[in-house]
């Protein structure tokens, strides 16, 4: 029998934050709540139009939103972000893994989330050659950029 994951929020740090392209379609309507969060312990690389998200230092930060679809949606959004994210558990090639981490939220409260980092063969490759996100928030990067 295969157990079913925990119900937790997810952290999203790219293209699925509010605002951001994917989470138009993907998430809109479909959340309880969104507020601004960030997880330590982790690095942002530059990717082709969205970032990744590595393991990383213990003072390394990823900024972010932590996002908690409503109870009736669950299945249906975590089903959705699995395949955006190119993620089957237990696949070796997946291109991200879901894992639990420590969301940080701006009130300080520490919350069990979510999160899509890069599997293990991609972010050896984006450490060795990958272009590191200075401060680890991904639209402020290309805000100036640009």
């Amino acid at each position: 029998m295969t157990s079913e994951p925990e119900r937790l929020p997810f952290f999203v740090y790219g293209t699925l934050r509010p605002g951001e392209a994917n989470h138009a379609w993907a998430l809109r309507g479909r959340t309880a709540a969104e507020e601004p969060a960030r997880i330590g312990g982790a690095l942002l690389f530059d990717g082709p139009g969205y970032p990744y998200a590595t393991a990383g230092p213990a003072d390394a930060v990823v900024h972010g939103a932590l996002v908690r679809p409503r109870d009736t949606d669950y299945d249906e959004v975590r089903a959705t972000l699995d395949r955006l994210e190119d993620y089957a558990p237990g696949d070796p090639e997946n291109l991200y893994e879901r894992v639990p981490t420590e969301a940080v939220c701006a009130d300080g409260r520490t919350v069990r989330a979510w999160v899509y980092l890069a599997a293990a063969p991609l972010a050896a490759r984006l450490r060795a050659t990958g272009t590191p996100i200075e401060g680890g928030d991904w639209p402020a990067s290309r805000a100036a950029a640009g």
